[in-house]
């Protein structure tokens, strides 16, 4: 009996020794299962990279806002221009726009002159900030109303 069990284990053994590696049906179901994990993961990715950006626009256009409104407190005027709120230490630099990827697209919305008077528009302060892209958020408005 002793003999018989150990003739069949040496069979077994043999039997998967000689059988290593994967068979092409196995192969490929994993391949397939890889494909379409990738296929749901992709959109989420995008997504999640956009409305990161669009967070982050948010937060630039909140800050830069805010101390355009600091630098009014302070100095009972409007700012001329971003540079001149870094220069008066208001911003360390001027914040990109995530959306552009430039820190030169910024659109500047700026005060209009009081009656009888005539300003050039550089003479304007600045009164509010907005993104210079034509693209429309996944909210469904364009980044330029925000």
């Amino acid at each position: 009996m002793v003999k018989y069990f150990f003739k069949k284990m040496k069979n077994r053994l043999s039997n998967s020794i000689s059988s290593k590696g994967f068979t092409l049906i196995e192969l490929l179901v994993v391949i397939a299962l890889i494909g379409i994990i990738a296929s749901i993961a992709l959109p989420q990715f995008k997504g999640t990279t956009k409305r990161a950006r669009e967070v982050v626009l948010k937060e630039n256009l909140y800050q830069m806002r805010r101390v355009i409104d600091q630098f009014y407190i302070d100095k009972k005027r409007y700012p001329k221009s971003l540079q001149e709120l870094v220069n008066e230490g208001y911003l360390r630099t001027i914040p990109e726009d995530p959306i552009t990827r430039s820190r030169d697209t910024w659109v500047l919305i700026r005060e209009e002159p009081k009656e009888n008077e005539f300003l050039l528009e550089e003479e304007r302060g600045i009164i509010d900030v907005k993104s210079g892209s034509d693209r429309i958020s996944s909210e469904g408005t364009p980044y330029s109303s925000w």
